[in-house]
């Protein structure tokens, strides 16, 4: 909804600020397909050329998440620290018993009470290897902290890819619309013994192809490509979060003690309540006896 309202605004203000000031369309709109052609085929054919195959397939569906925002909810904030107290608390009580669960997390009866966590690949990987990791009683807890660390840097910078090359779009369109404008000069030049109204026409269309790289270099692509590493960003407390508690646990603090560490590290407006994630605790601990 926001991102709709930001291009109702950048249409609007830039366009309505020229009409409202004694501008007219018609140069525009009469060089403005031809534009488009040069200024946006060449920024797409940039694009294929600078990435492969499966980047341009994952920079458009991380772009459709500008108007769907970040994956992860408040909600999903609670059900992630419910279930590694579940894990956590299982592994102290009887640390053979967990291991059906890491071990097989898509059949676990444990992982199925949050299909959305369960989906995701990557949480199901950090929590169950940084378990199995557990069980194979590490000397020195950092060794783990430390792969953890380095498996998280490596799926945020993965993630982020889509936004560079996006960004990487954005930083080239001025300058193609420069291009596409001294063309139109060209064409002017051509023409140099036209009557001054054609070409003062002719050079307008030109500026045309200025005015279309900076529009959408500032006006859309830039901030598109902001927003889509704004998303990863914020996602990525989420999967830093799975790392507070494990690195708790490998220290082994008792369950309790590490989901309120993760709880502590989540950001404000995802963090549950104390009252309220206690009691889903005691309830779970309940329903297992």
């Amino acid at each position: 909804m926001f991102a709709l309202v930001g291009i109702l605004l950048v249409f609007g203000m830039v366009f309505g600020g020229y009409l409202g000031s004694g501008g007219t369309m018609g140069i525009i709109l009469k060089a403005l397909p031809f534009e488009i052609v040069m200024i946006g085929g060449a920024a797409i054919g940039g694009f294929i050329l600078g990435n492969d195959s499966g980047t341009v397939k994952a920079t458009g569906r991380d772009m459709g998440r500008i108007f769907k925002g970040v994956k992860w909810a408040p909600d999903d904030y609670r059900d992630l620290l419910c279930l590694m107290f579940e894990l956590i608390w299982l592994s102290k009580q009887n640390p053979v018993a967990v291991e059906e669960h890491i071990e097989a997390p898509n059949d676990s009866s444990i992982f199925s009470r949050y299909p959305k966590l369960q989906a995701d690949s990557d949480v199901m990987e950090l929590i169950c290897d940084t378990l199995r990791a557990a069980s194979m009683n590490y000397d020195d807890p950092h060794q783990v902290e430390e792969v953890l660390d380095k498996r998280l840097d490596a799926r945020k910078h993965h993630a982020l890819h889509t936004s560079h090359a996006v960004q990487v779009v954005a930083d080239a369109l001025p300058a193609l619309g420069i291009v596409a404008a001294v063309l139109g000069i060209i064409k002017t030049m051509g023409s140099i013994d036209e009557p001054p109204e054609i070409l003062g026409a002719m050079i307008g269309g030109a500026l045309t192809g200025t005015f279309l790289g900076v529009f959408l270099a500032y006006g859309f692509v830039g901030p598109i490509a902001g927003r889509m590493r704004a998303i990863v960003e914020e996602d990525d407390h989420f999967y830093q979060l799975i790392r507070e508690v494990m690195i708790a646990n490998l220290h082994s603090h008792p369950a309790n003690i590490c989901i309120e560490v993760g709880r502590q590290n989540a950001p404000h407006h995802y963090r549950p309540d104390f009252s309220d994630l206690e009691a889903a605790m005691r309830e779970l601990k309940k329903n297992a006896a």
